[in-house]
Parts: C-alpha cells; sequence; structure tokens
C-alpha cells in the first residue's frame, strides 16, 4: 500500500471524504484532519509500515507534504 493510499483510506474510513479529493494539493485541514486526527494518522502509518515516525517531524500543511515525508521515511527504512 503505497502513503497516498493509506491517507485516503484513513480519511474516507474516519471522515467520509471521497478518495477523489485526497489529491497532493489539498489541504489537510479542508479535508478535516485537526491535530488528534494527524496523530492517529501517523500512527496508523507506523502500523501499516512498521517505522517509527521521528518526533521532531514538521507538521505537513497538505496531502503532497505528507506523503513525501511517509514516503522519504519508507525509502529511507533499512532493508
Amino acid at each position: 500500500m503505497e502513503s497516498i493510499e493509506l491517507i485516503r483510506n484513513f480519511l474516507n474510513a474516519r471522515q467520509g471524504v471521497e478518495p477523489a479529493r485526497v489529491v497532493p494539493e489539498a489541504m489537510l485541514a479542508d479535508l478535516g484532519v485537526d491535530s488528534l486526527m494527524m496523530l492517529e494518522l501517523m500512527f496508523e502509518f507506523e502500523d501499516k509500515f512498521g517505522l517509527k515516525l521521528p518526533e521532531d517531524m514538521k507538521s505537513p500543511q497538505t496531502v503532497g507534504e505528507m506523503v513525501a515525508q511517509m514516503d522519504g521515511l519508507i525509502v529511507s527504512q533499512p532493508h
């Protein structure tokens, strides 16, 4: 599962956001993501990909920023 799919599935299940609205330029706040939901999404990401997010990670503002951060962590994961 790619990170954007995880975000789409998460937002659809939690907020009823249509997957077609979850595009890189979409603002997370406009999709209903608040600080608590952001934490839940990050925990979901950690569980799905078996990664630990850095505590000093900057909070993304857009779907694209979140995907870039997640993909960067996946790529840097030891194989």
